[in-house]
């Protein structure tokens, strides 16, 4: 699915934080920052949203990456933001 703002919906792939052997798939979101599409092959900042307990565990900055969706790509995780988006 592709949304209007240039946000779509994938799976990241990443490598469990000091155990390599042990890799997730999270269901994600991915946000272009320049709010723009992406050429094959073009480099592009981007944010992507994860919401899993077990996210911390395998996402982190330094973490190299893969995401699958509409079109695979790698990179490599610059920093992360913790949010508690749970009722109040």
């Amino acid at each position: 699915m592709e949304y209007t703002s240039r946000t779509r919906e994938l799976l990241v792939h990443a490598r469990r934080i000091g155990q390599p052997s042990a890799d997730r798939y999270f269901s994600a979101v991915i946000c272009e920052d320049q709010g723009r599409p992406l050429r094959t092959g073009e480099r592009a900042v981007v944010t992507i949203t994860v919401v899993d307990d077990d996210a911390p565990a395998y996402l982190a900055s330094g973490q190299p990456f893969t995401i699958w969706g509409s079109r695979a790509g790698r990179g490599i995780i610059s920093r992360r933001v913790f949010t508690d988006s749970g009722p109040s």
